[in-house]
């Protein structure tokens, strides 16, 4: 019931600019949190903070060792190619990885691009059941370059398997307005090597509890 209260809190009317969240070098305030109300769409800042927290979570024990890109690296890979984004890994080896994320945002709707390094699969997660392939081709001829780049090895793109998961294979969703929150939740399902089991239904619990988690910055 107190998590209830601070819940709603939240999500009440007040002030758009005020910070409800701040950590991981992001700001989330009352407006943003407020795209985590029934039906809305979910905005960059909600969904980069969730990814961070998974980051977070990742780091202890039993994890899989994970990285998840800005939603801002795809739409920058694309317009400035290998060079414009060269910098976002560094202190990181994303060799050393076993799992990394990409959030993608397609104008008017979120998918998510699952890299498993220890697999070498690609894998797109679209909850309209669209398919992601050449977004695929673009992230492994990323993979390629950050290679060659950072460890002066080739990376043969034959070892590797690309997949655009097919509406029977994961969650969709019903409605035109929950897919960022089913982007939060496949990568909180995947970053624990855990099978995709939500469905729809869950969306109105899972925007609530997601509200939770980024002002307490954990996740439950």
């Amino acid at each position: 019931q107190a998590m209830e209260k601070e819940v709603s809190a939240a999500l009440s009317k007040g002030e758009p600019g005020e910070i409800l969240s701040s950590a991981f070098k992001l700001k989330v305030t009352r407006e943003d949190i407020g795209t985590l109300c029934h039906q809305r769409w979910l905005n960059d800042e909600v969904i980069n903070f969730y990814m961070n927290l998974l980051v977070e979570r990742s780091k202890k024990e039993g994890y899989p060792a994970l990285h998840a890109f800005s939603t801002f690296f795809y739409p920058k890979l694309c317009s400035g190619g290998y060079q414009a984004v060269r910098r976002w890994t560094r202190g990181v080896d994303l060799f050393k990885q076993h799992l990394i994320l990409v959030p993608i945002h397609l104008k008017v709707h979120w998918a998510l691009l699952v890299i498993d390094v220890r697999k070498k699969t690609i894998q797109y997660f679209d909850s309209l059941g669209q398919k992601g392939d050449g977004i695929c081709t673009t992230l492994l001829q990323y993979l390629q370059e950050e290679s060659k780049e950072k460890r002066k090895l080739e990376l043969p793109a034959s070892e590797w398997t690309l997949h655009s998961m097919r509406p029977w294979e994961i969650p969709q969703q019903n409605n035109g307005s929950d897919c960022g929150v089913f982007v939060c939740k496949y990568a909180d399902y995947i970053s624990r090597d855990k099978p995709i089991t939500f469905t729809q239904e869950h969306m109105p619990y899972f925007r609530r509890r997601m509200v939770w988690e980024i002002i307490h910055q954990q996740l439950l």
